[in-house]
C-alpha cells in the first residue's frame, strides 16, 4: 500500500516539471520572436516616391531680406515640407534671373528616393536626400543673385523643360514675388487693372516669349504679390494676372497651399 501511494503521486510531479520546462522554453522564445519582429519592421520597404518636382527660385533684388520678400527665408520655410508632402522623388532647379532660360546657374537633379538595400533605413536616407536638395537650392539662389533680374516667365519655361514628363503630374514650387522684369518685359509698366487689359498684356508676353511647357503641372507659388501687401486692389489684379497667364494660357494649375 505504501508503494502504491508513492506511485500515485509521481504523475503529479512529472506534470509539474513539464509545465515548468514549457514555461522556460516560452520565456526563451518570446524575446527571439520580438527581435525577429523588430528586424522585419526595420527592413520593411517604404512606398516608392515617384512624383517629379521642380524648384524655381528668385535671385532678383526684390527677393532680398531687407526691403524684399526674403526669398531665402521663404525657401527654407517651405521646401522641405513641400518635398515631403508632395512625395517628391526627384527635384530639378531653375533660377529666376534677368535671362532665366540661358542662365549659367545650374544644379543637378537630386534623387530624393535613392537606391537602397533590404535593411536600409529609408527614412533617414530620404531625410538626408532632402537636406542635400535644400543645400543645392541655396547654392542655386546664391548664383541667381549674382545675375540679378526677374525673368519669371523664362524660369517657368526652363523648369518645364527640366522636370521628367510622361509619369505622375509634376509639382513646381516657385519661390518668387513674380515681379516680371527683364530687358524685354517689365510687368510693373503694364496696365493689368481689368480682365481685358490683362488678356492683352498676356497676349504680348506670349507673342514675344512663347508659352512655358508646364501644361498639366501643379504650380505652388510662395511669395506671389507680396510687394503689394499694403495695396490689396493691386495685389488682386497682380495675382489674377498670373493665375490667368499660368492657368488660362500655359494650362497649368495654380495651388496656393504654400503661398504664405
Amino acid at each position: 500500500m505504501h508503494h502504491s501511494a508513492r506511485a500515485a503521486r509521481r504523475p503529479t510531479t512529472t506534470g509539474r516539471r513539464s509545465t515548468v520546462r514549457a514555461a522556460r522554453r516560452l520565456a526563451a522564445v518570446v524575446p527571439l520572436m520580438c527581435a525577429l519582429a523588430a528586424l522585419t519592421s526595420c527592413s520593411k520597404q517604404e512606398e516608392a516616391l515617384t512624383t517629379p518636382c521642380g524648384l524655381v527660385i528668385d535671385g532678383s533684388g526684390s527677393g532680398a531680406a531687407k526691403g524684399g520678400f526674403d526669398a531665402e527665408a521663404k525657401l527654407k520655410d517651405s521646401l522641405i515640407g513641400f518635398l515631403d508632402e508632395q512625395k517628391c522623388g526627384t527635384l530639378d532647379y531653375a533660377p529666376i534671373t534677368r535671362s532665366s532660360r540661358s542662365s549659367t546657374c545650374r544644379e543637378d537633379q537630386v534623387d530624393l528616393d535613392p537606391p537602397h538595400g533590404a535593411t536600409t533605413d529609408q527614412k533617414t536616407q530620404r531625410a538626408n536626400a532632402r537636406q542635400a536638395a535644400a543645400g543645392a537650392a541655396l547654392d542655386e539662389l546664391a548664383c541667381a543673385r549674382k545675375d540679378g533680374g526677374s525673368d519669371v516667365w523664362g524660369a517657368l519655361a526652363r523648369i518645364g523643360e527640366a522636370v521628367p514628363s510622361g509619369g505622375p503630374v509634376p509639382k513646381l514650387l516657385v519661390v518668387s514675388d513674380f515681379d516680371q522684369a527683364d530687358p524685354e518685359f517689365v510687368l510693373s509698366r503694364k496696365d493689368i487693372s481689368t480682365k481685358a487689359r490683362r488678356a492683352g498684356v498676356i497676349d504680348s508676353l506670349v507673342k514675344a516669349r512663347g508659352l512655358p511647357g508646364i501644361k498639366g503641372m501643379d504650380v505652388f507659388p510662395v511669395g506671389l504679390g507680396m510687394q503689394f501687401r499694403a495695396n490689396p486692389s493691386k495685389a488682386d489684379d497682380f495675382e489674377a494676372f498670373w493665375t490667368e497667364a499660368i492657368e488660362g494660357r500655359a494650362e497649368a494649375h495654380v495651388d496656393n497651399e504654400y503661398k504664405r
